[in-house]
């Protein structure tokens, strides 16, 4: 499973030409905490490049009202080149965690911009095919995985806990690392939302995580307490 990728922010990838031709193509806009920046299923084609802020990218499920959570984007990624590039129905939506600052460029003018400056499009390809991979991982997990075992990686994942070695924190903005171990910073129906299950079967998973001092949890806060028994877990390893 994967949220946070891997590689460079679609803004980072650029050059410095490219960089000011692209922005150049929109203009700057603001939205609140909990906004839907893009909807799944809307039928608008414009994309947007991140300033500040973070947001999730999320997909309904066969549960009804439960999402599956498949990405958190931050500062300089590009959201919405699936519907810009095929004018298909928005394939997913995107909320904002916080406030938010993005560029806002239709897609006829992001799609004439990757005519002129075909290594950008090269880019966006190959970002928009690591999504995808990435995507068809978490349906994957969300299949053949347990609760408990997903949790164990989503936690493992967002704290950029390296299982074998010191801790280093992620880049992605939701974690952070107190003096007694790394934490992750979300609400449990947020962690819910992050591996595709109810809240209380999140809330069991946790319960059982702490009674064998796995993890403590606070509010809006789950604190790794031995990261090496949470990545065996992780991979399938009963107590």
């Amino acid at each position: 499973m994967g949220l946070l990728g891997n590689e460079l922010a679609f803004a980072q990838t650029l050059t410095p030409q490219e960089h000011e031709g692209v922005m150049a193509l929109g203009h700057r806009k603001s939205y609140p905490a909990d906004t839907h920046l893009l909807t799944e299923g809307d039928r608008s084609s414009h994309v947007l490049i991140i300033i500040r802020g973070w947001v999730t990218v999320s997909v309904a499920t066969d549960r009804g009202a439960t999402r599956l959570i498949l990405g958190l984007r931050g500062p300089g990624e590009l959201l919405g080149e699936m519907a810009a590039l095929d004018q298909h129905p928005r394939s997913a939506t995107v909320r904002a965690l916080g406030p938010i600052e993005a560029q806002v460029i239709s897609g006829d003018a992001f799609r004439r911009f990757l005519i002129l400056y075909p290594r950008v499009s090269a880019l966006v390809m190959r970002q928009l095919t690591g999504r995808l991979r990435s995507a068809d991982q978490e349906r994957s997990a969300l299949a053949s995985l347990t609760v408990l075992q997903r949790l164990a990686g989503r936690l493992i994942e967002l704290s950029g806990v390296d299982p074998s070695g010191p801790y280093a924190p992620s880049a992605a903005g939701p974690s952070s690392a107190a003096a007694s171990g790394p934490a992750v910073q979300l609400a449990q129906d947020e962690l819910a939302a992050t591996i595709g299950a109810t809240r209380e079967a999140v809330a069991k998973a946790l319960r059982l995580l702490r009674t064998q001092n796995i993890v403590r949890t606070g509010n809006r806060m789950v604190q790794i307490l031995d990261p090496a028994l949470l990545a065996l877990l992780a991979d399938g390893h009963q107590e």
